[in-house]
């Protein structure tokens, strides 16, 4: 089997997952995992996928991850792999989709807009 490559996204975060079969490494620009997560949530989060699919120490996971916060970080990671997972074995969906894991979370920050404080709040209105 060759390298599987996926993509994942959550929020500005997007993840280039590349997948082969190995000893369980994951490796995420290019440092260990808990290295570049030091909170157990986090990687956790990441791991998600591989722990549903029963695939834990099947595979050597290697992540470029770029943008975002941590959190969003994590979940695109964690898109990223479980669309992996299904691309090598199709029988891992059912699994997957059950927990949500396979979609695409689309909430995105809303954008500043003109004549407000942020998106939506408006300045304190003064009647003296």
């Amino acid at each position: 089997m060759e390298i599987i490559n996926a993509i994942g996204r959550r929020k500005t975060s997007i993840a280039r997952v590349y997948v082969k079969p190995g000893k369980g490494a994951i490796t995420v620009n290019d440092r260990e995992l808990s290295d570049y997560f030091k909170s157990e949530i986090h990687q956790t989060l990441a791991k998600q996928a591989l722990a549903i699919a029963k695939a834990d120490g099947q595979y050597d996971v290697s992540v470029n991850v770029e943008g975002g916060g941590i959190k969003g970080q994590a979940e695109a990671i964690r898109l990223g792999i479980a669309r992996a997972l299904v691309q090598i074995n199709g029988e891992n969906k059912p699994a997957l989709r059950k927990e949500g894991i396979l979609t695409r979370d689309s909430r995105m920050v809303e954008r500043k807009k003109p004549g407000r404080r942020k998106a939506r709040r408006r300045f304190q209105f003064s009647k003296r």
